[in-house]
């Protein structure tokens, strides 16, 4: 079993790594294999509506988006952890996100997600929201916490003194290695839910 923790800090010593490195210690702990990608200082730019993905299954893009796609294929959750720009994730994670999503065609049912994110104040909640997007679409279960998962601290190395944000994401981990281990379980036993073709409509 896999988790891959993909990193939206551009920086080297971000706070929003620190989340990700708490995560993956009780990932280590619950048996369950983790690699931790950074893509906040990658040149990731955005999705262009080419619609080549269709036909190829990849982006016409081949950047990090390709080579983090072939991995969460094989992957059992994706962790993304953002900094929050402006009321949102950054753009690069943004970017990266719709691309990844959109761009690969591989079934992602009952692969769990889950994401936090890291302020030095505010905008965590609306941030947050928009990482469980890209989950809630494609028929991936969110892993949850006890509380919403977000840490806080400006300056490097801050965020290790919210110490209630940091028991959020042990019990995130937790939880999600819960999920993951319960879904290969039940696969294994029932299989995976019935699907129904996909019914398309416009509003216009």
């Amino acid at each position: 079993m896999k988790v891959l923790l993909i990193n939206g800090s551009p920086r080297p010593k971000s706070n929003t790594l620190l989340g990700l490195q708490e995560m993956q210690q009780i990932f280590t702990q619950e048996g369950i294999e983790t690699e931790i990608i950074n893509i906040g200082n990658k040149d990731i730019r955005g999705c262009i509506a080419c619609n080549q993905c269709s036909k190829t299954g990849h982006c016409v893009f081949d950047d990090a988006v390709n080579e983090v796609a072939a991995k969460f294929e094989k992957a059992d959750g994706l962790v993304v952890g953002s900094p929050v720009y402006y009321s949102a994730p950054n753009a690069t994670v943004q970017a990266f996100l719709q691309r990844l999503f959109y761009s690969s065609h591989f079934d992602k049912t009952m692969k769990v997600g889950a994401g936090f994110v890291c302020a030095r104040r505010g905008g965590t909640t609306a941030s947050f929201d928009v990482l469980n997007k890209f989950y809630t679409i494609s028929g991936m279960p969110v892993a949850s916490s006890q509380y919403w998962n977000n840490i806080h601290g400006g300056a490097p190395g801050e965020a290790v003194q919210d110490q209630e944000g940091m028991q959020v994401l042990r019990v995130l981990a937790r939880n999600m290695s819960f999920l993951i281990k319960s879904i290969a379980l039940g696969k294994e036993k029932y299989g995976l839910p019935k699907t129904e073709e996909h019914l398309w409509t416009n509003f216009i």
